[in-house]
């Protein structure tokens, strides 16, 4: 293992090279912190891919030897939690998932890990019909009877640098005559830019209080609203068609066929029309999404973003966090 500064203390992000984990090492790595993640693509580490260029050490999770994934956690200070998977594909399933996240704040506990942050989703519960929630719900129990000192931040729909969902709405508008538009469209979402939650998630370090608390932005917006921000963004002329939502999922799974990805899930219509990604606290992010399209919606969509890809496939094997 490389690119560790004994010096300073250590702190462990999983999924350094995924989307939230990296700005949450970004952050550390400012502040002076030696940074390890857990990867399941340590393969990046010194990699013209990598975002740190060396400097966050890159260890493989281990979930199979709980022994290993304990050492790997020897010395740590405290431990930020981004791993989960987006959906189940193949041998990757939220059971699992939920598995490997008890694995890991079991090892957390061996190691005597000091703090855990755990970046978890709103509006989880354990009674809930969709597995994502449900298994959100299971994990942050898991944190709560672990006794670590810990604080688990609920973002809602996140964006910036490296998202994938936003990123693949601006694309399909950028590229198609009509957008589909599952249902009324009135349901709601609080987005935060994902420094934001960064920042928020490396504060809630700094206390030995057991916290929770949501991670959203100060605007909310239907979803109608938000795909004609992000059309008006990227300069798009196409439609906004309102249909069923099998039908819509229909078409999104002809999309996928063709860019060899899962573009979306019944589950996530059923999550956003169930507004599951709004919050009754105040917000505590301070970024508008509206201004962060400003500097950069003329990117934004150029290029798909490939979810089976960047955490499924190949050595990712849907290891990294969201």
């Amino acid at each position: 293992m490389t690119g560790h500064n004994n010096n300073a203390s250590l702190t462990v992000v999983t999924g350094a090279f995924g989307f939230t984990g990296r700005h949450i090492a970004q952050r550390l790595l400012d502040a002076g912190k030696s940074v390890r993640t857990l990867t399941g693509r340590p393969h990046l580490h010194g990699s013209a891919q990598d975002p740190f260029h060396g400097q966050v050490e890159a260890v493989p999770f281990n979930f199979l030897d709980p022994v290993a994934l304990a050492k790997s956690l020897e010395g740590v200070d405290t431990l930020y939690n981004t791993y989960w998977v987006r959906f189940s594909s193949g041998a990757v399933t939220f059971d699992q998932a939920v598995e490997n996240s008890r694995i890991l704040v079991n090892a957390a506990v061996e190691a005597g890990v000091q703090r855990l942050v755990h970046v978890s989703i709103t509006n989880p519960a354990e009674d809930s019909p969709l597995p994502y929630f449900r298994g959100k719900a299971l994990v942050e129990r898991a944190i709560r009877e672990s006794g670590l000192s810990h604080a688990i931040v609920r973002p809602a729909l996140l964006f910036g640098e490296g998202d994938i969902l936003l990123n693949n709405i601006a694309w399909a508008l950028r590229r198609f005559p009509v957008f589909p538009v599952a249902g009324n469209g009135h349901y709601r979402a609080q987005p935060v830019y994902v420094g934001d939650l960064a920042d928020l998630a490396v504060s809630a370090a700094e206390s030995r209080d057991n916290i929770t608390i949501d991670a959203v932005g100060p605007d909310t917006y239907t979803f109608d609203e938000l795909v004609y921000l992000l059309e008006k963004s990227v300069g798009s002329r196409a439609r906004i068609a309102h249909m069923p939502s099998a039908l819509a999922l229909s078409l999104s799974r002809i999309v996928g066929y063709f860019v060899r990805d899962i573009v979306l899930t019944r589950e996530e219509i059923d999550g956003l029309a169930g507004d599951l990604l709004v919050s009754a606290e105040p917000p505590r992010a301070a970024t508008r999404l509206s201004d962060w399209l400003a500097d950069n919606g003329m990117f934004l969509g150029e290029n798909y973003a490939s979810e089976l890809d960047r955490h499924y496939r190949a050595r990712g094997r849907g290891l990294l966090g969201n």
